[in-house]
């Protein structure tokens, strides 16, 4: 099925956003930190093209059912095109003039493996309605747009990193995200002799069901009451440790200040050439996630075990937690050992087996025909 199968006329154009993994940097971007995503070269593509009726009209080769949107508002859409739906809402909201627009949606990223569908989603689908309208939108500023739809819209409260990671990233590089101000940087990302596996655990997370709010929450109110505008501000640890009395509070604030120090470790081991050497940071912040901000999940924590086991050089959970996707950094020589040591593992358990996906840093979101 193409587009003129589905809509009986050619398409105006064909957009393309990358999915992401975010190599360093867990549930900082909502406390105004740092994050270090890269692009993948797996997303999510639109085909579009105007309509005069005020329609947006959504059909998904992942799904059967077509949904046809007229001037929604918050709430009233459902599921997967509730991202769609929501940009062209934001766009509206932000002052620019979106029309209706049949849109074809495929996609090759995994749903559901913290990857970053939903706002490859949201990319695409922006990219295409601002061409489509010729609406003007620098892309950081684009970027807070598809947030917007994803905060507002779809009710699910995500930081900036996933939308500025799917526009921003280039070929080759991560992105070090200042979350507070939006200013980035490009950071080479020279892989020579090592990969960076991706490990599909196959269990599906669903952030919208309240323990990304709540771990958002805790932030806040951790914040609140050490008087700073956000866990960011926080200069000194133990000081701070000792003013809060709430151990969850206490856990939640250690794993955020010092994953934004792992950030910084990170891009200065990139800048140096020392890319091996991260892989130990990878491993602390993915026990700082699992006992300190609590969003682990067994079949993550037995992927980064025998990962690192069979000769990874790190890895940790990516994403919000409570499933999805595990990162390894692993030498391409101990890369087959890592993917049957997990294999088994799983198989041990009972588990239904993992996904394997070589994470190669790609280019961001673009027009591709």
């Amino acid at each position: 099925m193409d587009f003129r199968d589905c809509f009986g006329r050619d398409p105006e154009g064909v957009w393309r956003a990358p999915g992401r993994v975010n190599l360093i940097g867990e549930h900082t971007d909502y406390n105004d930190g740092f994050v270090l995503p890269f692009a993948l070269a797996q997303g999510v593509s639109v085909a579009a093209a105007r309509r005069d009726d005020g329609v947006l009209e959504l059909r998904s080769l992942q799904s059967p059912d077509p949904v046809r949107v007229t001037d929604a508002k918050p709430g009233q859409v459902s599921g997967w095109a509730a991202y769609a739906a929501g940009v062209a809402w934001a766009l509206r909201e932000a002052g620019h003039e979106v029309g209706g627009a049949s849109v074809l949606i495929d996609s090759d990223l995994s749903q559901g493996a913290g990857l970053s569908s939903s706002a490859a989603l949201e990319c695409a689908v922006a990219l295409a309605l601002c061409d489509l309208y010729e609406i003007e939108v620098p892309r950081p500023e684009l970027a807070r747009i598809a947030q917007r739809a994803e905060n507002d819209f779809v009710g699910m409260p995500c930081g900036i990193m996933d939308q500025s990671a799917s526009l921003l990233c280039t070929e080759g590089h991560a992105l070090l995200l200042d979350c507070r101000s939006g200013l980035s940087a490009q950071v080479p990302l020279d892989l020579t002799g090592l990969s960076l596996l991706v490990i599909d655990t196959r269990a599906e997370h669903e952030l919208v069901d309240g323990g990304y709010a709540a771990r958002r929450a805790a932030c806040e109110k951790a914040a609140q009451v050490l008087g700073v505008a956000a866990l960011r501000d926080v200069e000194d640890l133990a000081a701070a440790l000792r003013v809060l009395d709430d151990p969850v509070l206490r856990r939640r604030t250690q794993h955020v200040v010092t994953d934004d120090h792992r950030v910084q470790a990170a891009v200065g081991l990139l800048r140096a050439g020392a890319v091996a050497e991260v892989g130990a940071l990878l491993t602390a912040s993915h026990l700082s996630l699992r006992d300190q901000f609590e969003v682990s999940w067994p079949e993550a924590d037995v992927a980064v075990e025998e990962a690192v086991r069979a000769g990874a050089r790190g890895a940790r959970m990516v994403g919000g937690g409570f499933g999805g996707s595990v990162i390894a950094l692993t030498p391409v020589d101990r890369e087959e050992q890592v993917r049957t040591a997990v294999t088994e593992a799983y198989a041990d358990r009972g588990w239904e087996a993992p996904r394997f996906i070589d994470a190669v840093p790609s280019v961001g979101a673009r027009r591709v025909s």
